[in-house]
């Protein structure tokens, strides 16, 4: 057992811990007004950005899918790991030393497996730098060198080696502390009837870490004509922190450029991504041992900020041979992943980026990537090739063909253009193949889905109100409860009020507090709704401003329902705008006290009327009265609320 972490220093974590730089490691955010930022929703796919971050409340909600909550959350969410570890995960980030009760604290503590192994990654990767320097690694250091990177290159991209001994990092990872099951689950080391030993070794090594800079696996190149292994490069098997198909190599580094040009080139190795980055194009990724895929796409395009067809570029890097034409077919039939253009670079002699800057310099690599075509015009070189264009019936099949790719070309306004250049280059009426065009434009984009219904989440610009929130997925943050539950959406409109004065509470407690001395929790009929002001309640209203004190109601919230609400309420702008004044707030909490009285008068009535004013007219005069004096009640509580305009 560790022990609990101590509430205060949970707090303090969170209070260091910007929400907003924490999810800018994953997701590209744009400034969205008023506070709050806007991005790609990390947790599923969508081409219009409605996750917001609002740092100020140090909450997240996606308006798409109804994903929201605070810092701790998020990494929980993104990264499978539990509520423990992310603190734990950001108290290291931000130098915040954790203390535990009824536990130890300390390295000895037992961390969960994620942090584990990402620890032994870290210890492993410094380990092999290290080596780099050593007498053992001179063909490590020639083969950078005849390659056209000196010491510092290999610094800044972490490049190391691993010693031809069987247990050198083995040994050097037990004597830090850590276990042998650990490093097996990493990859670092592997087993066999002898027992365990390094699974890298004589071999130049580069560290892949992901967006947040934790390193999650290796690449390693064969250095030696008599190495065992006869694969040129050996990576990281599949373990909980590096999958494939997931990670990309330099993301790190390129991050925050990709977010700031709106472009990302993908190369196709370690040394290309090192040469690109050193001719200045900063923006260089590249895949690791598999071709990319759509699980690579949905990690570029949450940092490309992929929602403007106009501005973002990819752009893929291919060898003119017969295989580099298959990579680009593969990158073609995966195009419709992005709103931002696809391109193409290809250098026609058949030279990676990082044999162009040895021969022809860094100005080369830079051209290379400046003379892109468009990925679709690339590929429909290709299909050209595979008609006898002398023949009249194979123009107008290589036509229909070619006219089928323009599904992808994200600038309308460019379909004639193209469709002349189709017409001149298969040799056909170009009224023809406008009219072919024109038709295949209408289908839409290859592989894409049409719009939701109206109201729906997918089909537009999220829109705002009370009328517009629509019905959310049983189980959804609003709907509050799994599939077939009789539980009404949040969303519904006569939930308007109740939503909006739990905004306010959630927003500015300072400003509610003194008004919301009568408020109950049966004012609240909806019982997402019941239950965050029952949170609120527990916790208290500050009297002034409190950054945290979202933070801690969230932590008295039980239902997945109701975090989730509560990080909405946080980020949904109020139908005011800027801070709302006492008169706006005083209103609100009328109006919603207003609605629960008169649900307690049409009670009283009903009763009222049961009641025989002859054989129980004591009861009867009773009720009468307190009837009089609620319906009063109720007419002042209205007047406050029209006071405010909500009427």
């Amino acid at each position: 057992m560790t022990g609990r972490i101590r509430e205060e220093d949970i707090a303090a974590v969170r209070e260091r811990a910007r929400i907003d730089e924490v999810v800018e490691q994953y997701v590209t955010l744009r400034n969205a007004g008023g506070g709050s930022r806007k991005g790609l929703c990390p947790f599923h796919d969508e081409k219009s950005p409605s996750f917001n971050v609002t740092p100020s409340r140090g909450m997240y909600y996606c308006f798409g899918c109804g994903e929201g909550g605070d810092v701790f959350t998020f990494l929980q969410k993104m990264d499978q790991i539990g509520f423990s570890e992310a603190v734990e995960r950001l108290a290291a980030r931000y130098g915040i030393t954790l203390r535990y009760v009824d536990g130890p604290s300390g390295p000895g503590r037992d961390f969960a497996q994620r942090g584990r192994l990402v620890a032994a990654n870290k210890a492993a990767a410094e380990f092999f730098s290290e080596q780099l320097a050593g007498p053992d690694a001179l063909i490590g250091r020639r083969f950078l060198d005849e390659r056209g990177f000196d010491r510092a290159a290999a610094e800044h991209f972490g490049v190391g080696f691993a010693p031809r001994g069987g247990e050198a990092l083995l040994r050097h990872l037990r004597g830090r502390g850590f276990a042998e099951d650990d490093l097996l689950a990493g990859g670092l080391v592997a087993q066999n009837s002898r027992g365990s030993y390094d699974r890298f070794r004589g071999r130049l090594i580069w560290p892949i870490r992901d967006p947040a800079g934790d390193v999650v696996g290796f690449g390693a190149r064969r250095l030696y004509d008599d190495d065992r292994i006869a694969a040129k490069y050996l990576n990281t098997p599949e373990t909980p922190l590096y999958k494939k198909s997931q990670v990309l190599y330099g993301i790190d580094l390129a991050r925050k450029e990709i977010s700031k040009a709106s472009q990302a080139v993908i190369v196709e190795g370690y040394t290309d991504v090192m040469a690109c980055h050193q001719a200045g194009i900063t923006t260089a990724v590249a895949t690791c041992g598999t071709a990319f895929g759509q699980d690579h796409g949905r990690v570029l395009r949450r940092l490309l900020a992929d929602h403007d067809a106009l501005h973002g570029e990819v752009i893929f890097t291919f060898d003119g041979d017969e295989a580099g034409q298959r990579a680009a077919l593969r990158a073609f039939e995966g195009d419709e992943q992005f709103v931002s253009q696809t391109y193409v670079a290809v250098q026609p002699d058949g030279l990676d980026p990082c044999d162009l800057r040895l021969r022809d310099g860094d100005e080369a690599v830079r051209d290379l990537v400046g003379s892109r075509i468009p990925l679709y015009r690339f590929v429909l070189r290709n299909v050209l090739e595979r008609y006898d264009l002398d023949r009249a019936d194979q123009r107008i099949n290589a036509m229909r063909e070619a006219v089928g790719l323009l599904s992808s070309v994200r600038d309308r306004t460019k379909l004639d253009a193209f469709a002349r250049e189709i017409a001149d280059m298969v040799g056909l009426d170009l009224e023809e193949v406008r009219a072919a065009a024109k038709a295949a434009a209408k289908a839409g984009p290859k592989g894409s889905t049409p719009a939701g219904p109206p109201g729906s989440r997918s089909g537009g610009q999220q829109q705002r109100g009370d009328e517009a929130v629509g019905t959310p997925p049983a189980g959804d943050a609003d709907g509050g409860g799994a599939a077939g539950a009789p539980v009404p959406s949040l969303g519904e409109p006569r939930f308007g009020d109740e939503r909006e004065l739990l905004k306010a509470v959630v927003q500015y407690p300072h400003l509610v507090a003194p008004l919301a001395g009568d408020l109950a929790r049966d004012d609240f009929t909806h019982p997402v709704a019941a239950e965050v002001f029952d949170a609120v309640s527990a916790e208290g209203l500050p009297a002034s401003e409190d950054q945290q004190w979202a933070g801690r109601v969230r932590e008295r919230v039980d239902s997945e329902q109701g975090r989730s609400a509560l990080a909405r309420f946080a980020l949904d702008p109020l139908r005011v705008h800027g801070v709302p004044d006492d008169t706006f707030l005083e209103a609100l909490v009328a109006r919603v006290r207003e609605l629960a009285l008169a649900r307690r008068i049409d009670a009283m009535k009903s009763r009222l009327q049961r009641t025989d004013p002859v054989e129980s007219s004591d009861d009867y005069q009773r009720t009468f009265s307190e009837l009089l004096a609620l319906e009063q009640q109720r007419r002042s509580l209205r007047e406050r609320a029209v006071g405010g305009s909500l009427l």
